[in-house]
């Protein structure tokens, strides 16, 4: 789902696509979770200026009603703060609007998912931000880490950007089993999504 200048502008783009179907086309946060309430759709394509509702605002509403739906931010904004806002909402990836064709299909694929998706340019701002963040002085370990060694592992791992199948190949485990561990982890840490534990992984110091 998306807003109609980007419908016109990649339909052709995405009838070439069988395992993509453009659900619906929204102007406004309103519209949007009107929609959802009628539809359902595995990602919503999300810009960050959509008028009175801005589309951080709106990330945070989805995610609250309808945990299972992905979020890829589409926007022109590649500022620190509004990365950082945006995967903080919930957001699974980002892309700036001058992203090709192949980055946009890719980004799909990998959120759809259930990974992350951040393009060359957001990669770039987002390790800046959280570089700066770990040399803060209040970047210190904590002593109580409520983690286990192997949850750890998969933190750090998750924090470098692998995938749920490259954690588990690597780690000769099953995909469903760093399911379970990043579950784990986000309810121990008591954070919402992957920017979240990227960004704990940095203030302690393990990555």
């Amino acid at each position: 789902m998306t807003t109609r200048s980007f419908v016109l502008a990649y339909a052709a783009l995405f009838k070439k696509e069988k395992d993509i179907v453009i659900a619906g086309e929204a102007s406004n946060g309103d519209e949007v979770l009107a929609f959802l309430k009628e539809t359902v759709v595995d990602v919503v394509l999300m810009d960050i200026d959509m008028g009175h509702t801005n589309g951080i605002e709106t990330t945070k509403k989805i995610k609250e009603l309808y945990s299972e739906v992905h979020i890829l931010a589409l926007t022109m904004h590649e500022e620190e703060e509004y990365i950082i806002e945006m995967l903080e909402a919930g957001a699974s990836g980002y892309l700036l609007k001058d992203t090709d064709s192949v980055d946009l299909i890719t980004a799909l694929h990998t959120v759809a998912k259930g990974d992350s998706y951040y393009s060359q340019k957001v990669s770039a701002s987002l390790l800046k931000a959280l570089t700066n963040l770990r040399t803060a002085p209040s970047a210190q370990p904590k002593k109580d880490m409520p983690l286990s060694e192997r949850e750890i592992e998969v933190l750090r791992m998750i924090a470098q950007e692998y995938t749920n199948g490259e954690i588990a190949e690597k780690l000769f485990i099953s995909i469903r089993t760093v399911d379970t561990h990043r579950r784990n982890i986000l309810e121990k840490l008591q954070v919402k999504n992957t920017a979240g534990l990227v960004k704990y992984a940095l203030e302690n110091a393990l990555i």
